[in-house]
């Protein structure tokens, strides 16, 4: 190991030191998730502007930085599967009636697909305000390159419909899933669990004694699960650290000067989306100002991780304990919300792509004619993307080819995506612990009336 990747590496430690110094009961969670995603994006910086992007003393410290990043993100999905599936069991297990559950996850996806419905009109109405163009893209050896890839991933997806998606929701074989082993193995776990749970309230009515151990032992499992997942996010300033650091130092800084505009009008549109989802909570007696305060945690991580899966276990706390979400509420919501209806990658991205690439096909993109259709197929599709993958890239890849668009301007924006996704996921979990609240908020109602 060099000198300087060395030195490198004792600033980092000295800086994981004073979020160290700085943990509870000095400063809330939050505010060290906070002081951490300064600190690493000031030390990227640091190193970007001391070594320059591309060094080998910064790809060095990178590589031992990541033990860090990639542990904190290791550990997170490792208690992903066990708390979804332990969660659901029990979130069932406590309703009284099958017929709550269908209610609560009728609102949360309808919410999840319709608020992506809606960001897709963001993304078209943001594009053509910035007038974005396709044509304004440089075409390089590079971008050709990921185009033939993206084409080849293409051709894997391009058979998959919405029937064929919705099959691959059904598990099959459970113990895979646990494993993660397919893109849809959160969405079968929670199935699988709720009909496990669904089986134990049979159990429950036909043997009552039976049925209260039964409920006894989910009940401690999930304070056990929950007690674990504690421990892994008292963490979480760490590997913030980390992954800040990974993200700002590992960036091309001359990638994101040459499509400075796009990244600006992304932006945008994701903070046009935030302050709708902030109308959606105030119109339902919400305090916004209190709920952004509470979520923010949750946030800052989505934004560092760029992982809206292994958010589900800081997203489930938060809801419940934070915004006084019901356990069954917050579990639907979390675990659909990493999966169906993303706002920022199913919603905002493949519809900008689209209404940059329309001129270019003679097509006017703010034609009546153009944005139905497009609405539509986002809306159809943001159901789906979790069985091809998941991404934005993945999106654009069923979004583009269904409007008739070639998709080789999703590889000239490859070079960005780290920066702009960041934000995209932040949306993402919004979008979830938004339809978890607002549905919390209208059955609460819905029980009084």
């Amino acid at each position: 190991m060099s000198f300087a990747a060395i030195a490198n590496l004792v600033v980092f430690a000295l800086l994981a030191g004073v979020l160290f110094n700085f943990r509870k009961p000095r400063l809330s969670l939050g505010r060290q998730i906070l002081l951490g995603l300064l600190l690493g994006a000031g030390y990227g910086l640091a190193l970007q502007f001391l070594y320059g992007s591309g060094d080998a003393a910064v790809k060095e410290t990178l590589t031992w930085t990541n033990v860090v990043a990639s542990g904190y993100i290791s550990l997170l999905k490792m208690v992903i599967m066990p708390l979804v599936l332990v969660m659901m069991i029990a979130a069932v297990v406590r309703m009284r009636e099958v017929a709550d559950l269908g209610l609560i996850g009728s609102s949360v996806v309808g919410i999840l697909v319709g608020t992506t419905a809606v960001a897709a009109l963001v993304g078209i109405f943001v594009s053509n305000f910035f007038g974005l163009s396709a044509d304004a893209i440089t075409q390089g050896a590079r971008e050709l390159e990921r185009a033939a890839s993206l084409t080849s991933r293409y051709e894997n997806v391009a058979n998959l419909g919405l029937a064929d998606t919705l099959v691959r929701f059904i598990p099959s074989n459970i113990f895979s899933d646990l494993t993660g082993a397919r893109p849809t193995s959160i969405i079968a776990v929670v199935i699988f669990g709720i009909l496990f749970g669904l089986a134990a309230l049979r159990v429950a009515k036909e043997d009552p004694a039976r049925g209260e151990k039964l409920r006894e032992a989910v009940l401690t499992l999930q304070a056990i699960i929950m007690r674990l997942v504690q421990m892994i996010m008292a963490l979480t300033p760490y590997g913030i650290l980390a992954l800040m650091t990974r993200v700002v130092a590992g960036s091309n800084a001359q990638d994101i000067w040459n499509l400075v505009e796009f990244v600006g009008a992304s932006y945008v549109a994701i903070a046009i989306m935030f302050a709708i989802h902030a109308v959606l909570l105030r119109l339902a007696g919400v305090n916004v100002r209190s709920y952004f305060k509470t979520v923010w945690p949750v946030l800052t991580f989505a934004f560092t991780s760029r992982s809206s899966a292994a958010t589900i276990p800081l997203n489930v706390e938060t809801q419940v304990d934070g915004l006084k979400v019901p356990e069954p509420i917050a579990n639907l919501s979390a675990t659909f919300g990493a999966t169906i209806g993303q706002n920022g990658c199913a919603g905002i991205y493949p519809a900008m792509l689209a209404v940059m690439i329309a001129p270019s096909m003679s097509i006017d993109p703010l034609s009546f004619s153009f944005i139905v259709p497009l609405v539509a197929i986002v809306a159809i599709s943001s159901f789906g993307i979790a069985g091809v993958g998941g991404g934005a890239t993945f999106a654009a890849l069923v979004v583009l080819p269904a409007m008739g668009f070639p998709v080789t301007v999703a590889a000239v924006l490859i070079s960005v995506e780290p920066l702009i996704d960041m934000a995209r996921t932040a949306l993402n979990v919004n979008g979830a612990m938004t339809a978890g609240v607002l549905t919390g908020r209208w059955l609460r109602k819905g029980a009084k009336a």
